[in-house]
């Protein structure tokens, strides 16, 4: 049974590869707040919107001392060509591997659209503090307005 987690709990360790074929773990925020969103797919209109709402923010949260990344579970080859199509700068990391960071915090789970049932990826938002503990969560975002909402909190944070 996995743990629900919630602001002010610790937000769980993991390993997911990025575009590169590299990875990246909790322990690579190296004590910087971060910002990880989690979409259903790469080069879809509401994530792509997403995703190009926080690159244009990037800078402000650079100031800010905040990493950006963002989770899905498309492959990284992939997540190469939505960077590439839509000249992204935010990070992106693959957690396609069963029982994954998605699958721990829940956001993986079962979605409706147009009367079918399937499993996917619930658009959520965790906002870490330097110390890895969960400042803030966004559930069943909506994507319109959503990247100024996060770095509002990031900077009353």
């Amino acid at each position: 049974m996995s743990k629900s987690y919630g602001e002010g709990d610790a937000f769980p360790d993991f390993t997911m590869e990025t575009p590169d074929g590299g990875s990246l773990t909790k322990a690579d925020l190296g004590g910087r707040k971060a910002v990880i969103f989690f979409y259903p797919k790469d080069n879809t209109p509401g994530c792509t919107t997403e995703a190009k709402d926080f690159t244009e923010l990037k800078p402000a949260f650079d100031a800010a001392g905040v990493r950006l990344i963002g989770v899905s579970k498309d492959s990284a080859k992939k997540h190469q060509n939505f960077i590439a199509k839509h000249d992204l700068r935010v990070e992106l990391a693959t957690d396609a591997a069963e029982g994954g960071l998605s699958d721990t915090l829940g956001v993986w789970g079962e979605k409706k659209n147009y009367g079918r049932t399937y499993m996917g990826m619930i658009r959520s938002t965790y906002l870490l503090d330097s110390g890895g503990r969960i400042l803030r969560i966004w559930p069943k975002v909506r994507v319109k307005g959503h990247a100024e909402e996060v770095l509002e909190a990031v900077r009353s944070a």
